[in-house]
């Protein structure tokens, strides 16, 4: 049986859970001050849809008094309301009547009215043993492939424009963002280029590459899909990615690819509207097996495109024909598994049906049990509408996890600004949505191929009023670079140690600048990286190998104002505190736990402004608040 503890105080000081296994039975406890008089107290639960309307309502029974509180507890069987998203409140009977929920924090329970729809979530979803075993306790390592090493061994294809200038070369831009860019622009960057580099990636700490797509495609980044059953000759064909797979395997290093299944190039097999295939694709005829993955208003020249973009057709997942060419027997999906990769990030995965999702799932996992499946999720992933729909990613056999950008956003929030309350808010609504296995799984990111590289973030300018061609050169003064650096240092040691994955963008470790899309994908800087930054990089990685809590131990924020962060996270046999000062002055920890510092094994009393600290302690952390029974 699982615990859950609130309290009826307007403070932080409560246990917000709100995820759980169709299997259990949850006991709710509630503290309320005696001053209320209360003397009837229920939980009125809403089902999806049903807005305020009432559900199921259940009691709760006076239990005992503790100090200055009534306690009531209630037994709910998660069985009896189902699998799906909920929401819910309490009311106590008192000489007027009081609503308690979520009022803007989330997850602070305070006064409601009740009308008001700021409710407490609830996901009840399916039993699932643990997956990706490999992943946890890991670190990701996400490559733009042309733009990360080149070996000299990739010959480039026909109306290729090649940059030879690999350190101070500019990709191509559009004049105004947004506008149309060929993208035939490559640096040369391929799979062979990755294997030389292998034993760099590992001293990171890496144990599983995330790739940019490498499927055959006309683009530097390959999300226009030409053909998926097969590799990018430019990136070394299915020679080369057999070969990676080996290194890797050789090295305990897993990778994932990028999937692409939400739409594929007009230059491809499937559409062919160029004409480059000998195929005859969807856009040439309606007799076209193909044709009937793609949405025509008018044909052949009005379709259906991904944001309207005319090169990228969309597909309809939920197709018979194209369900069974990227999922069924001896399909996309099956093919790559087979080859020895373990799994797939999920390019839009709001755009994916939830039963193109199940059938995915299913046979990922029919091939490699331990695989993963990550979506592209910038929201919420427990509660994400998307379409007008509901999504069920969380409820059981559709996604595993999917990139952390919410923690993102906060880190970033709390580094750069000091704010506390977007950084606690985000990571209550985090752990407390989302089943304990996704979280564990998160990928914890700072940057990606969608975002400005994190350091530009920290340091430089705001992008936005200039020119593309005014930062495609841009960068930040020397000052500023180096307060950038050190408060990047502040973020990986947060990404690091909360619960998920970090994910190191290709390049973020050795200090690489850069603004949107195209110039936050730069070659990296090989002989020329940012040694103190790589070496922190490595420490970290270095900590995460050696601690087995942060596989899966449990989490909580011990201190967080705008200059202190400190949390921990511990099972019943250790723990491991993360404290961050970025404030200026000297931190010292108020607190009875005798903590050893991570590297010397001394006792650490005082934080120094501007720095992050990893200490263990090999006694059990007490959390008096939430207790876990099974």
């Amino acid at each position: 049986m699982k615990f859950c503890e609130r309290k009826f105080i307007h403070d932080k000081d409560f246990s917000s859970f709100g995820a759980f296994s169709y299997d259990d039975k949850v006991l709710f406890k509630l503290k309320i001050p005696r001053r209320c008089g209360a003397s009837e107290v229920c939980m009125h639960l809403c089902g999806e849809g049903l807005e305020n309307k009432l559900y199921k309502r259940f009691d709760f029974e006076w239990e005992s008094i503790e100090g200055s509180f009534d306690i009531y507890t209630c037994i709910i069987d998660m069985a009896k309301i189902g699998v799906g998203l909920y929401y819910y409140k309490y009311e106590i009977d008192s000489p007027k009547s009081i609503f308690l929920g979520v009022g803007k924090k989330t997850g602070e329970l305070s006064l409601m009215d009740k009308n008001d729809s700021g409710m407490i979530q609830l996901l009840i979803y399916q039993e699932k043993s643990s997956c990706a075993k490999w992943m946890h306790g890991g670190i990701m390592y996400h490559i733009f492939v042309d733009r990360f090493n080149k070996s000299g061994k990739c010959k480039p294809k026909d109306n290729v424009v090649l940059n030879e200038d690999w350190y101070n070369g500019i990709p191509q831009f559009a004049d105004v963002p947004g506008g149309y860019v060929e993208n035939n622009m490559f640096f040369g960057g391929d799979l062979y280029g990755i294997i030389e580099k292998l034993d760099y990636i590992k001293s990171l700490g890496v144990t599983c590459l995330y790739l940019s797509p490498i499927f055959d495609a006309y683009s530097n980044h390959k999300y226009d899909t030409g053909d998926y059953m097969s590799v990018d000759s430019m990136f070394g064909s299915e020679k080369a990615l057999e070969e990676l797979i080996k290194e890797c395997k050789s090295r305990d290093i897993h990778i994932i690819f990028d999937g692409v299944f939400n739409h594929t190039g007009a230059d491809s097999i499937y559409f062919n509207k160029n004409g480059t295939y000998d195929s005859v694709g969807a856009y040439q005829s309606k007799n076209s097996p193909y044709y009937e993955w793609y949405n025509f208003s008018s044909y052949p020249d009005v379709y259906e495109c991904w944001w309207g973009v005319k090169i990228l057709p969309r597909v309809n997942s939920n197709c018979p024909s194209y369900q069974k060419f990227i999922l069924g027997d001896g399909g996309v999906v099956e093919k790559w598994m087979k080859k020895g990769i373990d799994g797939f990030r999920l390019d839009v995965a709001d755009e994916l049906s939830d039963d193109f999702l199940k059938i995915l799932n299913k046979k990922l996992k029919s091939i490699n049990p331990d695989g993963i499946i990550y979506g592209e999720v910038w929201e919420d992933a427990s509660n994400k509408i998307a379409y007008d729909k509901r999504k069920k990613y969380f409820l059981g056999n559709e996604l595993d996890s999917v990139m952390n950008y919410p923690l993102r956003e906060a880190v970033i929030n709390y580094v750069k600004y000091g704010n506390c309350d977007s950084f606690y808010d985000t990571c209550m609504m985090l752990y407390s949505h989302y089943p304990k296995h996704n979280a564990d799984l998160l990928m914890n990111l700072l940057g990606t191929h969608d975002t400005e590289r994190i350091l530009t973030v920290l340091g430089g300018e705001d992008g936005e009023g200039y020119t593309n061609k005014e930062l495609s050169t841009k960068k930040m003064t020397p000052n500023e670079r180096k307060n950038a650096i050190e408060l990047l240092k502040l973020c990986y040691a947060i990404i690091a140690t909360v619960p998920g994955v970090p994910c190191i963008y290709y390049g973020d470790e050795a200090g690489m600048e850069g603004y949107r899309d195209p110039f936050n994908r730069l070659p990296y800087p090989w002989g020329k990286e940012d040694k103190d930054l790589l070496d922190f990089y490595k420490k970290i990685g270095d900590i995460r190998r050696k601690e087995p809590i942060f596989k899966n131990g449990y989490f909580e924020i011990v201190e967080c104002n705008s200059d202190i962060l400190a949390f921990v996270r511990f099972d019943d046999n250790s723990f491991v505190i993360t404290v961050i000062n970025r404030g200026k002055d000297k931190y010292h920890l108020d607190s009875d736990i005798d903590l050893k510092s991570y590297d010397t094994g001394r006792a650490i009393k005082v934080f120094n402004p501007g720095c992050s600290y990893i200490l263990k302690g090999n006694c059990p952390y007490t959390n008096a608040r939430i207790e876990f029974y099974k």
